[in-house]
Formats: C-alpha cells, sequence, structure tokens
C-alpha cells in the first residue's frame, strides 16, 4: 500500500480525469508510476551503458566515419 500527497491542482486535475473516463484516480496514479518507472529504469540503464563503455579501451567513431570504413 502507498500513500501519496499531491498538490490540490494536480488532485483536482485527476479526479477531473477520473469522473470524465469513468476510471478511479488510483487506476491513473498507477498507470503514471508504472510509466515513470519503466521511463527512469530505462534512462539509468542508458547511464550504466555509457559509464561502461567510457570506462571501457573501446573506440568510438561518428556515422560519418564509419560511412568512409565501409564505401573503402
Amino acid at each position: 500500500m502507498l500513500a501519496v500527497r499531491l498538490s490540490e491542482e494536480t488532485e483536482a486535475r485527476l479526479e477531473r480525469l477520473a469522473t470524465r473516463t469513468g476510471r478511479t484516480k488510483s487506476y491513473y496514479a498507477r498507470e503514471a508510476i508504472e510509466h515513470y518507472i519503466d521511463q527512469m529504469e530505462e534512462m539509468f540503464w542508458a547511464q550504466e551503458a555509457v559509464a561502461h563503455w567510457e570506462a571501457s579501451d573501446k573506440h568510438t567513431i561518428s556515422a560519418t566515419e564509419l560511412d568512409a570504413l565501409l564505401e573503402s
């Protein structure tokens, strides 16, 4: 169970959305949190991947350089 305090404005917007669509406020809160978690997990995964790459001895080239190599 999770309790979340929202600003009055956000609470009102959530209430209007729930009323207008026939869904519950909990439904929209759950959807928003799940979407946000997906985005945050992807962002942190990408940051870790970049950090791992930067710490390696691998070399990065631009797309232009790659095109030139492939044309050779």
